[in-house]
């Protein structure tokens, strides 16, 4: 079986439960921080709705070199967060539904300051650890920031304390 379809099904599942939660943050509570250290809830928010941006380049290119900096949007409103995310979902699955699994196993490679090479794998392992983990992991603590502002936790793999299955 190609890779391509076991990517896409993992992919709908994780947006389709990233979007839930995107959906349901007031833009008046978008400058919270739970702690000085942390980012606040709309720069994470932002940086979830653009992993699938990730995705698409990954798949697209053969490189990322960030030496030049990165600019985050800042959207001011739920809306404009939803949009960015269904973007890029909306890119990335159609990437996804093309790849092949020779274009898969190439290198991959992520670069920073003066060309510092930051990682270099197969593309899969790219779109499994730094895009679909990666999104699953900051999902987790949005959904902690969530609660610390009584916004209702969506159901995720299973119930939350807000909502059944």
């Amino acid at each position: 079986m190609p890779l391509s379809p076991s990517l896409l099904l993992e992919f709908d599942s994780e947006a389709q439960s990233l979007r839930r939660c995107l959906e349901r943050l007031p833009a008046d509570q978008l400058d919270y921080k739970p702690h000085p250290k942390s980012m606040s809830l709309g720069q994470l928010a932002t940086h979830l709705a653009q992993m699938p941006v990730w995705g698409a380049t990954t798949i697209n290119t053969t490189e990322l070199d960030l030496s030049g900096g990165f600019e985050q949007p800042k959207p001011a409103t739920t809306d404009e967060l939803i949009a960015i995310f269904d973007a890029g979902a909306k890119d990335f699955r159609a990437a996804l539904a093309q790849v092949t699994d020779e274009e898969l196993t190439q290198t991959w490679t992520l670069k920073g300051p003066e060309g510092k090479v930051f990682l270099s794998m197969p593309r899969a392992a790219v779109l499994r650890g730094m895009v679909m983990n990666h999104l699953a992991h900051h999902r987790g603590q949005l959904t902690v920031y969530m609660r610390l502002l009584d916004i209702p936790v969506p159901s995720i793999y299973g119930p939350t304390a807000d909502e059944a299955v």
